[in-house]
């Protein structure tokens, strides 16, 4: 594979974005012709392409700032597991569909309050992206918590679920405000979001909802990181192996 080398701040900090939404749309996207109605089906096929539409606008505004011909599709097919920087949480298998969207839920509560900060980026184009984005994830919100509440008021069985998938998740969600040095240095020249802010009303939101589904939270004895350093599960090769199969077999193919 090509190491695409990157050196400019900003256009990681787009990559870093491109990631998270790449990884987490491919993972929903597997829910098509899974889910478990067809209306499901439809729902979680666009929010899937909302997902990917987004890492295509972070993946083609980073390459412009390199401005040497790299486009969205070298970032997405020609990067191996080391060269992504998505979070974690986003890589993790579907699981079952209460897994799915325990997850959903605690990133659309995340994503909405991060884009809505991100639209104030001194980068324009940064904005720009972000005020299309959070239309969509005010959408996926409104779905996810939707689903939290009748999974969790629905059966002794759906509870069940969702609560084993909240206790899975939790430990992953801590990576979701961690700021490093790249992310410091753009937040003070007005360019990137002060995530660890958004920390305690995104644990109010989410605690609200949860306790109100009937799960209980679990105790945050455990965390991991490692997704901005290039540090993954096993489970990001294999979907790499999938998503970037074509471009793999047949090298330099376009569309």
């Amino acid at each position: 594979m090509t190491r695409i080398a990157i050196e400019n701040p900003v256009e990681m900090y787009a990559v870093r974005l491109g990631d998270d939404a790449l990884v987490l749309g491919h993972r929903l996207s597997e829910w098509s012709s899974n889910a478990p109605f067809l209306e499901e089906d439809l729902a979680l096929s666009n929010v899937a392409l909302d997902y990917i539409g987004r890492a295509r606008m972070f993946y083609t505004y980073a390459g412009q700032l390199r401005n040497d011909g790299t486009t969205e599709d070298d970032y997405a097919y020609l990067r191996d597991c080391r060269d992504y920087y998505n979070l974690l949480i986003h890589e993790l298998p579907r699981g079952d569909f209460a897994f799915s969207m325990a997850r959903q839920y605690l990133v659309d509560v995340f994503n909405l309050a991060y884009l809505a900060e991100l639209q104030q980026s001194r980068d324009e184009s940064l904005a720009a992206i972000a005020g299309k984005a959070v239309k969509e994830s005010t959408y996926h919100l409104r779905r996810s918590n939707d689903w939290i509440m009748r999974l969790g008021q629905g059966t002794r069985e759906s509870l069940r679920r969702l609560q084993d998938a909240v206790v899975e998740l939790w430990g992953f969600t801590p990576e979701l405000f961690a700021m490093d040095a790249l992310e410091i240095d753009l937040l003070a020249q007005g360019i990137a979001v002060d995530r660890a802010a958004l920390r305690d009303s995104w644990d109010r939101q989410v605690r609200a909802t949860l306790e109100a589904a009937g799960v209980t939270m679990p105790e945050p004895d455990w965390q991991v990181d490692g997704g901005r350093q290039g540090v993954h599960t096993e489970h990001l090769g294999h979907l790499l192996g999938e998503l970037q199969f074509v471009q793999r077999a047949y090298p330099g193919l376009e569309w």
